[in-house]
C-alpha cells in the first residue's frame, strides 16, 4: 500500500507541475481542451536507450501528428522506474486520430523494431489518463 500511495503522490506532483505548462488562453479553450497523462514503465538496464529513442525519434515524429508535449519526467519508486509525460489536445477526437496516425507511421515502426532488436524491450506497462479540467481549475 505505501508504494501505491507514493506512486499516486508522484502522479499528483506531475499533474501539478504540468498545470504550470498548460494554462489555457481562453475560457472556451479551458472547457474543450484535454490533457493526457502517459506513464511508461521503463527498465534500469536499458533506460538510456529508451530516453534516446523517445528524445531523438518519438517526440520528433509525434510533433508531425500534432502532439503537444507539455512536460516529461522520470520517477523512481521502490518497485520500478517510470517515464511520465503530459500531452495537450484540443479535443478527444483529435487525440485519438493523432495516436492512430502515429502508431501507423512507417518510420516509427522501423525505429521501434530496430531499437528493440538492439536493446530488448524498452517499455513495460503503459498507463493512460485522459483528463479534462474542472471549471474551477486555475
Amino acid at each position: 500500500m505505501p508504494n501505491r500511495l507514493r506512486r499516486w503522490g508522484l502522479i499528483g506532483a506531475a499533474l501539478a507541475a504540468a498545470a504550470l505548462f498548460t494554462t489555457p488562453t481562453s475560457a472556451t479553450e479551458r472547457v474543450t481542451m484535454i490533457e493526457q497523462l502517459r506513464i511508461y514503465e521503463i527498465f534500469e538496464s536499458n533506460k538510456e536507450a529508451f530516453h534516446a529513442r523517445f528524445r531523438d525519434h518519438a517526440a520528433r515524429i509525434m510533433k508531425t501528428y500534432g502532439f503537444d508535449i507539455a512536460a516529461m519526467w522520470e520517477a523512481r519508486t521502490k518497485d520500478r522506474t517510470e517515464f511520465i509525460y503530459v500531452l495537450r489536445w484540443p479535443d478527444e477526437a483529435t487525440m485519438r486520430q493523432s495516436w492512430a496516425s502515429f502508431m501507423q507511421d512507417a518510420e516509427w515502426s522501423a525505429i521501434k523494431e530496430r531499437t528493440s532488436a538492439e536493446h530488448g524491450r524498452l517499455v513495460g506497462g503503459i498507463e493512460e489518463r485522459v483528463m479534462q479540467r474542472t471549471s474551477y481549475s486555475p
